[in-house]
Parts: C-alpha cells; structure tokens; sequence
C-alpha cells in the first residue's frame, strides 16, 4: 500500500505592527497627562458629521484667554480605492486651509501630503510632508517651501523597544538648527519612555501603566540642563465609571491640580467639565472652570 500524502499547514506570520512615530514615542503617558482637560478653554463646542458619500465636517470653536471666539469648520473627503484625501479648511481669522494627501505613493507604505494656508490678500505658506511604515520602521519629512526649512524623524522598534531621533535643517543657512533622541519600551499594559530634546538640553522620563481595564496612571519627569533647577514632576491618573464615562485628575508639582469628567449623555453626544486651580495660591484669581460640547453624526 502507498504511503498517503501527508499537508502540513505553515500559519501565517503575524502581521507587525508599525512602531510609533518618533513624536508618539511617549504618547500613552502625554495622552494622559494632556488631553480632555477641558478647563484649558473657558467653554467649548465641536460638532461632526458625515454625509452617504462619506464626506465629513467638523465645526468647532473655543474662546480663548483673550475672551476671543476661535472658530473652523472643515471638510475632509477621501477616496479609499485611490488612496487620495482632500481636507479644506476655514476660520473666523479669515485663514484657508488646503491639505491633499495620497497614501501609498511611488511605494508601500509611503504616503505623501500637500498643506497650504492662505489668507486672502495676506500671508501664504506651503509644506510637503512624507510618511513612511514599515514593519519595524517609522519615518517622516517635513518641508516648510516658504522658509524654507525641513525637520525629519525616525523611529525603529523591535520586540517591544523603540528607537529614534529627530533632525532639523535650516535650508537657508545650511545648518542643523534642532536635534533630538528619544527610546521607550512597550509591553502589554505599560509603556516606559525616555527623551532628550531642544538639542539635547532637556531630558523627560514618563510611564504609563494600565492597571486595570477600569484604571490607568501615568507620569512625567522634565529637567532642563540649561536652566540647572528641578525636574518638573506631573502625576495623572483615569478611572472608567461605566461605558459612557470617566474622571481624570493631574497633579504637578507647581502645585496646580486639574480634574476633568466626561460623560456620553446619548450616542454621538458627550459632555466634558473640568476644572484646574493652584494650590499655592488658593487666594488669587488663578483657578478656572470650563466645559466642552461634542456632537457626532
């Protein structure tokens, strides 16, 4: 009797994922410490839609310190089969912003994208920016065409830890006018990072750490050799009340507090209050309260 065949099957190799762009490399801990703090604006609104031909806009608007409104609507249409996206934008300060972008351009993984913004009978500027994936490999340009000037970084990551750095050139007078290194490591429910930036006078350490799927801490370490004072210490920590919402609170050791609250009140509705004061001047006029409106359709 002949032997029967025998199949062997080979599973297919895990699809890397590309590590972070050299600026995202402390990203989870910047996330925590940075964002849905609503108290940085007094108050205010965003509301986003899309159309059947998946057209989005998004119009929001702020005041500022000044007690001034800032207002943008936008417009972004993309076409998936193409790769190609056309964003246009306009303020209240009178500012027209273009961006085209075109995904895997001249080669996989690399992506290219025109920005211009134009003030009617004012000033014009103009950028090209490339971005580059791979498995294990992160890049990008930056090209100011006005200036002009150009700014590139890179990050590698391989099991887990990430490398880069970041360089930027003055065209004009053909010199690096800004430089910068930066390593972290990721794994599972944690991210360490380490970075030395403004040419490697200023030096942050951060972590963040999930530490549970209803909790998650983090903080941040910055010293800056030139000015030889104390590291600046931020603390930050989430906690998920339910599906729908959450609290954050942040301590720096300045001695200011913040804690924010953020509650879906209904799908595509969601309501943010926050609040930040000083505790080394509880009797002046430094603490501030503020709240954010977003609509989604």
């Amino acid at each position: 009797m002949s032997a029967q065949p025998q199949i062997i099957v080979v599973p297919a190799p895990a699809l890397r994922t590309p590590p972070p762009a050299y600026s995202d490399i402390a990203k989870p801990a910047n996330d925590l410490l940075n964002k849905d703090f609503f108290h940085l604006s007094t108050a205010a609104v965003e509301v986003k839609t899309v159309t059947p031909n998946g057209v989005a806009f998004t119009a929001k608007g702020k005041t500022l310190k000044d007690e001034s409104i800032a207002a943008n609507i936008e417009a972004k249409f993309s076409d998936k089969a193409s790769g190609f996206t056309l964003t246009q934008g306009w303020n209240n300060a009178n500012v027209l912003d273009t961006k085209l972008e075109l995904a895997e351009l001249l080669a996989p993984g690399l992506k290219g994208e025109l920005i211009t913004s134009v003030i009617p009978n004012g000033a014009r500027n103009a950028k090209l920016n490339l971005f580059f994936k791979q498995s294990n490999v992160h890049g990008r340009a930056f090209f100011d065409l006005i200036k002009p000037k150009a700014l590139a970084d890179i990050s590698v990551g391989q099991e887990g830890f990430t490398v880069g750095g970041e360089l930027g050139y003055d065209i004009a007078s053909a010199k690096v006018d800004r430089y910068s290194l930066g390593v972290a490591y990721s794994k599972f429910d944690y991210t360490v990072s380490a970075i030395a930036f403004n040419n490697l006078s200023v030096f942050s350490a951060a972590y963040y750490h999930k530490v549970s799927p209803l909790v998650e801490a983090g903080a941040k370490a910055t010293w800056d050799s030139v000015k030889q004072g104390t590291p600046n210490v931020e603390f930050a920590a989430k906690y998920k009340l339910d599906k729908s919402a959450f609290v954050k609170a942040k301590f720096a050791d300045s001695g200011v507090a913040a804690v924010s609250y953020s509650q879906a009140l209904r799908p595509g509705v969601t309501l943010g209050l926050g609040s930040s004061f000083n505790a080394l001047k509880l009797a002046e006029p430094v603490h501030k309260l503020g709240a954010s409106l977003t609509f989604t359709a």
